[in-house]
């Protein structure tokens, strides 16, 4: 592959065109006419603009996008994360046209799509299952006397969901029937699916996920966990690896089970196992990603890979450049999402001109953006703007690091989330790392957070003043009245 064309916009595509220019191999964007200035855009060697700005119209379109490639030249189509990135018949589209998909068959994409299909194949190789049902429900009274048999809380899901679409907890058998009929309509509403399927409901869970990465010559690794507890409205914020919570053995044994999900589907290329983790530490396979993740940077900071890399040589059809034994863990990294959200008004979407962006840079730091100061934020797209990430020796000097790199980035314009990123790194429960996926309830409230910024700005004011009277005291020279030069001329 000497040209690539990347299928997304923002700093995923920035991110991947990175590595392909280190590689030595030259990249096509195409673009939606709201990104036309976008740093993506001016970084790729050539650029094709494919429609308006709704991405129905632009980033969702896969045959044009395909046409581009082939009108350009490229031999292979990168699809970074979201849009098309796990949409198996757009990937066999690209197999079709001649192309190379730099992601893994369409037919590992359709079985892991489906969290029903998944949980079968999985569940061939005695890989822990939550307890409930792994198959679609519609009759309400079946969904009950499941719900008695594994106990409630549960939680009705639908198959072909994500985010936490068509997704109900139901605390008693009373609310069963009508939240069941509101996943059902959800489900069908989002993904044009309305199979659900009951499970019971982990009530203080862990969310940790596993990294895979597999070949076509019959290799899979896993490249270690991801604990991703910190989340709002079931999308995570911040990341971090490795989890402070897991041993060696329980580490390895996630690991081996990641593994024999990706071998139920011959998975190739980048992917994610996600697992709940109890109270207890027993652990349950959710789903698997198909797909580079939003958070793979804390994987790259702590093995020193490049997993971008890794997914064009795998896709070029070369082996694994290591064994399951060449890999360790290197330090601790976090990962903040740094999205044009309002955290004082429920995280909503914070539209608007980047009056200032200037990312904080220093050891240990990194930022994955696709801004650019004096850029417009649209409506259209997701609203993150960058990764924020850093990476020290231990977890508590991550922490640290992670706090000072949050103080140095300045972005006026929109809302963002630095200042919950900043109390998430403040708090007990984080630093203990004593938290589940429900920090964001049991912790976090916009008046909390006004007053965690307050008392910071006390503590600065007071070494603010501290700092000036001792400087003044220094520097203190006599009174001009008390000095036998005043008065003389």
């Amino acid at each position: 592959m000497q040209k690539i064309l990347v299928a997304n916009r923002g700093e995923i595509a920035l991110r991947v065109m990175r590595t392909a220019r280190r590689m030595g191999i030259k990249t096509v964007a195409v673009f939606s006419e709201a990104d036309r200035n976008m740093p993506f855009v001016l970084f790729a060697d050539e650029a094709v603009c494919i429609g308006p700005a709704p991405s129905s119209q632009s980033y969702l379109k896969g045959e044009k996008i395909i046409e581009v490639a082939l009108e350009t030249g490229a031999q292979g189509i990168h699809p970074g994360y979201g849009f098309l990135s796990e949409n198996a018949a757009f990937a066999r589209k690209v197999q079709q046209a001649g192309l190379t998909f730099i992601g893994p068959n369409p037919e590992s994409i359709e079985v892991m799509g489906s969290k029903l299909a998944a949980k079968e194949a999985a569940k061939k190789f005695d890989v822990p299952m939550v307890p409930g049902i792994d198959e679609a429900v519609t009759d309400v009274q079946l969904a009950i006397r499941i719900a008695r048999e594994v106990g409630f809380p549960i939680l009705i899901k639908a198959s072909a969901g994500g985010g936490g679409k068509g997704m109900r907890l139901v605390e008693n058998e009373a609310e069963l029937p009508e939240q069941m009929e509101r996943a059902i309509s959800e489900a069908v509403s989002s993904f044009g699916d309305g199979a659900v399927f009951v499970e019971k409901f982990v009530t203080s869970p862990r969310h940790i996920e596993i990294q895979v990465m597999g070949d076509t010559h019959g290799n899979i690794v896993y490249l270690f966990e991801r604990e991703c507890s910190i989340q709002r409205r079931h999308q995570k914020v911040v990341e971090e690896a490795p989890s402070a919570i897991l041993s060696h053995e329980m580490r390895r044994a996630m690991g081996e089970a990641a593994v024999k999900v990706a071998r139920s589907c011959n998975y190739v290329g980048a992917g994610t196992v996600e697992f709940l983790v109890d109270d207890k530490r027993n652990f349950y396979f959710l789903e698997m990603n198909t797909r580079l993740q939003v958070e793979h940077p804390v994987t790259e900071m702590i093995t020193g890979l490049d997993l971008v890399e890794l997914q064009i040589k795998v896709a070029r059809g070369e082996k694994l450049p290591f064994t399951q034994q060449d890999l360790k863990i290197n330090g601790h990294a976090l990962e903040l999402r740094v999205y044009a959200e309002d955290p004082f008004n429920n995280f909503l979407p914070s539209v608007g001109t980047l009056e200032r962006y200037r990312p904080p840079v220093g050891p240990g730091i990194r930022v994955d953006d696709g801004y650019a100061e004096g850029l417009e934020v649209p409506i259209y797209y997701d609203p993150m703007l960058a990764k924020l990430v850093v990476h020290a020796p231990n977890r508590i000097e991550a922490i640290q690091r992670m706090k000072e790199a949050i103080d140095l980035y300045e972005i006026a314009g929109v809302s963002t989330t630095l200042p919950f990123g900043r109390f998430v790194m403040n708090h007990q429960a984080f630093v203990s790392a004593d938290f589940d996926t429900n920090f964001v309830k049991h912790f976090y409230t916009p008046e909390k957070l006004l007053e965690n910024d307050e008392q910071e700005a006390r503590v600065a004011a007071m070494l603010a003043l501290h700092l000036h009277l001792k400087a003044k005291k220094r520097l203190n020279v006599p009174p001009v009245s008390k000095s036998k030069w005043a008065g003389r001329r």
